[in-house]
């Protein structure tokens, strides 16, 4: 099959599940191509992006950032690309039909990028559903084909709805082919939308063999170790599991927590932490490859994951890095948010808490801190959760027929 990935950026560390679904069809012998709105960051680059010459099947399709970049490219679309088909031009300018993404000209600068392409795709997978609703359009406008696939995250079906409406998706709904959301959650979610097209959970997943699982023995306590791994923005939740590995200090003074990730937040949480007096037990060390952050995981005995419900509205999906824990055989502490549940059973293969919670959040930790035979326990049943729920590899065999049933 010929599949065009649609994405928000590309290269991005922080989407390796992304980047996992690609690789897989690729390795199953599929021919790929990835359209992006954006370039990543390409100062840190996941192996497999060199390994598989990604950015060779790389496209932008986004809007200039600045004004006079907008300007001049409208200039050079004019010039080079408008008589190659003025009426699909014509047409991503029609704000009666499609509304902003006409008006702010995202539709027409993507036209401009695909016109005079071979665009034609059995699948377009589009991750987030506002490159669902744009390619949708595109679709409809002519400069792309193939069956439309929508995958929603979080934030595309939680905060995007605060700001946008819930009708912004109608007529992604009436256009697309098929609807996959990453959890139950969000199946329910799509459906309360209005959604009467056919909808599937597909889960994100992780490659087991990466993370290896091993025993957590430290039943000393000589020094217990705490990471969370995430953007630092406020669905994450970081605040709190400062605030709670804080309380957490006072009984126990060997403790070290490892924050890795980086964001707009750092500031502010580095400040907390100062104020907290806790810098020397708390660390945010930025972003890591994916092979440090398995080093960094093996070397852990707690994973924290105090995610919650940002003022916007924004949550969680279901975080890949916890997959990638338990497959390790770390104990979770998390919150009851968004699809979390689905991963992480409570008193089974972790704890979970609600919301900003941090009292329980550091009882939670205290407990298993207390308890290495029960971390052990817990350690092997979230291994077997990945093993059979959660494995890239069985979700890309999976994912390969969806495609195909849908042709």
């Amino acid at each position: 099959m010929k599949i065009a990935f649609v994405l928000n950026k590309f290269p991005l560390l922080s989407e390796t599940f992304i980047l996992n679904q690609i690789t897989g069809l690729i390795d199953l012998g599929h021919e790929v191509d990835i359209y992006a709105n954006q370039i990543g960051d390409i100062s840190k680059i996941h192996p497999d992006v060199d390994k598989y010459h990604l950015l060779k099947r790389t496209f932008y399709i986004g809007r200039p950032k600045n004004r006079i970049g907008k300007l001049s490219k409208i200039i050079v679309l004019l010039i080079t690309k408008f008589f190659l088909n003025p009426i699909v031009f014509l047409k991503s300018i029609n704000i009666t039909k499609y509304g902003d993404l006409a008006s702010n000209l995202v539709l027409f600068y993507a036209t401009g990028y695909l016109v005079g392409k071979e665009a034609k795709y059995d699948i377009i997978h589009c991750h987030f559903g506002p490159n669902g609703l744009k390619s949708a359009f595109l679709r409809d406008i002519g400069v792309i084909s193939g069956k439309l696939i929508s995958t929603f995250h979080g934030y595309d079906i939680t905060n995007y709805l605060e700001e946008k409406g819930e009708r912004v998706y109608d007529p992604l709904f009436k256009l697309g082919d098929l609807f996959l959301p990453i959890s139950e959650s969000w199946k329910i979610r799509l459906e309360k939308l209005g959604c009467t097209k056919k909808i599937l959970v597909h889960r994100m997943g992780i490659d087991c063999n990466k993370f290896t699982f091993s025993v957590h023995e430290n039943p000393n306590n000589d020094r217990i170790r705490i990471v969370s791994i995430a953007r630092l923005v406020e669905k994450k939740g970081i605040e709190y599991g400062i605030r709670a590995v804080a309380k957490l200090l006072i009984k126990k003074s060997n403790i070290t927590y490892t924050i890795v990730g980086d964001g707009l937040l750092r500031e502010n949480l580095e400040i907390l932490i100062d104020e907290l007096g806790i810098g020397e037990q708390v660390n945010l060390v930025g972003w890591k490859h994916q092979e440090e952050v398995v080093s960094i995981l093996k070397d852990s005995d707690l994973m924290l994951a105090p995610s919650i419900t940002s003022k916007n509205g924004d949550c969680e999906g279901v975080p890949v890095v916890l997959m990638e824990a338990m497959a390790m055989g770390l104990v979770i502490v998390s919150t009851q948010h968004s699809g979390i549940p689905e991963l992480v059973k409570d008193g089974i293969t972790g704890f979970l808490v609600p919301e900003k919670d941090v009292e329980s959040l550091a009882e939670r930790m205290e407990y298993l801190i207390n308890h290495p035979t029960i971390r052990l326990g817990m350690g092997k049943a979230g291994r077997k959760q990945v093993e059979e729920n959660y494995n890239i590899n069985k979700l890309n065999y999976q994912l390969a027929g969806i495609y195909e049933a849908l042709l």
